[in-house]
């Protein structure tokens, strides 16, 4: 049964960000919005996977309802990321937003085939990355029906 906004439970998301700053900024955007949301932070694709798999520190976490992925990322690429989710039986339905800085068409083709849901340029104004976060959250939290696990 797909998630319902205003729902019971909150919406999970989980962003996947190694920029402290723009992560707090997303969170602080998310938090204003009218969607009931809990953002879950992790700062590098390896912390991505873990969280996912319920491993060491995240062992408790909660099961995604959309990942917030930059591309960007120390350890392990947002790319490999984005396959590791996509190939896996149990998160390949979580809707996979990249939100990153690139808007090299390189880099926009191998998310979309690797079967990312969505692809956001960040933009570089303070306004306007936060009006891109605000469309997210409209599009995703309000008007889409996220699968449940």
């Amino acid at each position: 049964m797909p998630v319902k906004p205003g729902g019971g439970k909150p919406i999970e998301i989980l962003l996947v960000e190694d920029s402290g700053e723009e992560a707090e900024l997303t969170m602080e955007t998310l938090r204003e919005g009218r969607v009931r949301n809990r953002v879950h932070w992790v700062e590098d694709g390896e912390e991505a996977l873990a969280f996912l798999a319920r491993q060491g520190r995240h062992a408790n976490a909660p099961r995604p309802d959309l990942v917030l992925l930059d591309l960007r990322l120390p350890r392990m690429s947002g790319q490999d990321v984005l396959q590791e989710i996509k190939q896996h039986p149990s998160w390949k339905r979580i809707p996979v937003v990249i939100m990153t800085s690139s808007d090299d068409e390189k880099d926009i083709l191998k998310a979309y085939d690797g079967h990312a849901n969505c692809y956001i340029t960040k933009p570089v104004d303070l306004d306007k990355f936060m009006a891109a976060v605000r469309s997210i959250e409209d599009f995703w939290l309000t008007v889409v029906h996220l699968p449940a696990a």
